[in-house]
């Protein structure tokens, strides 16, 4: 049976390297990806953009690649090269029925235990991030995967009563905080918070933060087109379809005359607009070979001078 790799799982290799998937499918026989852990002695180190380009560059420079396809320097791993496939449904699975757990593992349990209670099964749900590995620490957040459209919307309506009725937390000034300065984004603090507030993807428990993340997986993989990047582009446009929002790509359908759509692939604007608001972007123009104009939101991990930021609603 041929293995299938998809956003959030994470792949290891025998060097004691963790990459974590960022596209579904192969391009050249190869895993698209980008380093995320390396072992070091029985620990695992996580790494910053610039660590892993350069412990890339100087000891394996062998998984750095770039994708014709995506038009972007990346990490690639060599489906043979693969001696772990960390999957996120199995893994939340194996932490259910695992014995003695340290205090993130107990805390993804309750949260766990608190869906269950609302009649949420965990069937299509997985856990990434730390959890995943085994690489967690007291200060880890538990990352959910959801690989349902209507099953994410109704685990965020559920976030937002637990939210209400203070079986869970909205995350604090210090929260966001933290969370803003880790993202590094272009967008004031407040215009960060007032986004990030009524998505209604992330929480406390326990004082852990949570996120929930919608990976909507295609039945079968489509053939990618081709872009090629034109320079940065700043627009203002109306939203006239948000259904792909939370997905990965997020994406936007928007009235322009000459860009049709804004893609996303930085978790920092998923979600940010809903159908009907007036948004200013800034990003990466992209041209397809067949003449399709889009804009890219997070070109590279950091998407410096790269938002999506609403104006208005209309």
């Amino acid at each position: 049976m041929v293995d299938c790799y998809f956003p959030k799982d994470f792949i290891q290799t025998a060097e004691g390297l963790v990459f974590a998937v960022v596209d579904q499918g192969l391009e050249q026989g190869k895993v698209l990806c980008f380093l995320r852990y390396v072992q070091q002695d029985s620990f695992w180190k996580k790494l910053n953009t610039q660590e892993a380009n350069q412990l890339l560059a100087e000891y394996y420079p062998q998984y750095l690649f770039f994708s014709q396809v995506k038009s972007a320097a990346l990490h690639a791993v060599n489906v043979q090269s693969i001696v772990i496939h960390h999957k996120p449904k199995q893994r939340l699975q194996d932490l259910l029925v695992k014995k003695n757990l340290d205090i993130i593992e107990q805390d993804f349990i309750a949260l766990c235990q608190m869906l269950l209670v609302q009649g949420i099964d965990l069937q299509d749900v997985g856990v990434t991030g730390s959890l995943l590995i085994g690489a967690q620490n007291f200060n880890s957040d538990i990352d959910l995967v959801i690989y349902s459209r209507e099953k994410f919307h109704r685990f965020r309506k559920e976030i937002k009563q637990l939210i209400q009725q203070n079986q869970l937390r909205q995350l604090a000034e210090q929260d966001w905080l933290d969370s803003y300065q880790r993202r590094q984004c272009d967008l004031n603090y407040a215009d960060y918070v007032w986004h990030e507030q009524r998505k209604y993807n992330k929480g406390l428990i326990n004082h852990r933060k949570f996120d929930l993340n919608l990976l909507e997986l295609s039945a079968e993989e489509a053939t990618p087109a081709n872009y090629q990047k034109r320079g940065m582009m700043l627009i203002q446009t109306r939203v006239l379809d948000a259904h792909y929002g939370f997905d990965y790509p997020a994406k936007f359908l928007v009235e322009h005359e000459y860009v049709s759509e804004v893609i996303c692939y930085t978790a920092t604007y998923t979600g940010q607009a809903e159908q009907g608001e007036c948004i200013e972007v800034s990003g990466q123009l992209e041209i397809s070979s067949t003449g399709r104009a889009r804009i890219l939101v997070g070109s590279s991990r950091e998407a410096e001078g790269e938002y999506i930021k609403v104006l208005a609603f209309l």
